[in-house]
């Protein structure tokens, strides 16, 4: 039933697009394509089932820790990776090169830590009840990502176009060295970005991990991989591109499962993207855009 695939898409793409806003968040403040962004998705994963399991956490706990732990993770990488970097003024390939060793390293020590095996989240910390809507089985888990994914989306949104903050941060994406130049300290500003983009990676990869019932230390770099695809699509460094970009890989996967097989999901999902792309080299949203400094 077509209805019922569009909902097992809104479920997935959901979550691709919310991976893909703090992907895009880092790259159109920073000016930064930061490659270990599918590590610190794959730390989120792991923070929260630790919770789980180590502290009896009830879900909204695990998913609040993994967001503090992995925008903690970010931070991190921003203060000792990418703020030196920024200081001697590296060129762009540098910190690009610098975030995949920073995401060799993370899964290198969780795999050091937990091992290769997949782990799980334990069984009853979602129920299992199907829900009948609209003629639409659904479970509580996959309208709990949607739910979940959009409230996030729509509250960044709103920060970034209603708010104070969300104006430094557009001044900043313009040129930082004119928003420097009014007073807006850029530098926390930079620091504020790699926690929250950290952060929406972190719970993107506890839902991962939640919808496919596994965790293992390179869950990260598929899902990088469709980042990047994602942010492409949109438009490099729009928030609204990436919502729509992940929204769409998410519809082109489950549509491909149910129609024409699981082996080709990667495959047409891919070839779809590319086709847009060559019709629309810039992406969906994107315009010809040179950062100032």
């Amino acid at each position: 039933m077509l209805e019922q695939q569009l909902v097992n898409a809104l479920s997935l793409g959901c979550v691709y697009a919310l991976f893909a806003l703090g992907f895009t968040l880092i790259f159109g403040v920073l000016g930064v394509i930061n490659l270990s962004h599918g590590a610190v998705f794959m730390v989120g994963a792991y923070a929260a089932e630790q919770a789980v399991v180590h502290f009896a956490a009830p879900l909204w706990a695990a998913l609040a820790f993994a967001f503090v732990f992995s925008g903690t993770v970010g931070l991190a990488i921003d203060w000792l990776v990418l703020r030196p970097l920024r200081a001697r003024a590296a060129p762009h390939l540098i910190p690009m090169i610098a975030t995949i060793g920073v995401g060799i390293i993370l899964t290198n020590a969780v795999q050091g830590i937990f091992g290769a095996q997949n782990l799980r989240f334990p069984a009853g910390l979602v129920s299992e009840r199907t829900l009948r809507i609209g003629g639409v089985d659904t479970t509580a888990l996959g309208l709990g990502i949607i739910a979940l994914s959009l409230a996030l989306m729509a509250a960044l949104m709103l920060a970034l176009r209603r708010t104070q903050l969300g104006r430094a941060l557009r001044a900043i994406a313009e040129s930082p060295r004119a928003a420097c130049l009014l007073g807006i300290d850029v530098e926390g500003l930079f620091r504020l970005t790699s926690f929250v983009a950290a952060g929406l990676g972190g719970v993107a990869g506890v839902l991962i991990g939640l919808y496919s019932n596994a965790l293992f230390p390179l869950m990260g770099k598929s899902m990088l991989e469709k980042g990047i695809a994602v942010i492409i699509l949109g438009g490099m460094g729009d928030m609204r591109g990436a919502m729509i970009g992940g929204l769409f890989l998410g519809l082109a996967e489950v549509l491909s499962v149910a129609y024409i097989g699981s082996s080709m999901r990667d495959a047409v999902a891919f070839g779809l993207l590319f086709l847009i792309l060559l019709l629309r080299p810039k992406g969906l949203f994107g315009t010809v855009f040179e950062r100032k400094a």
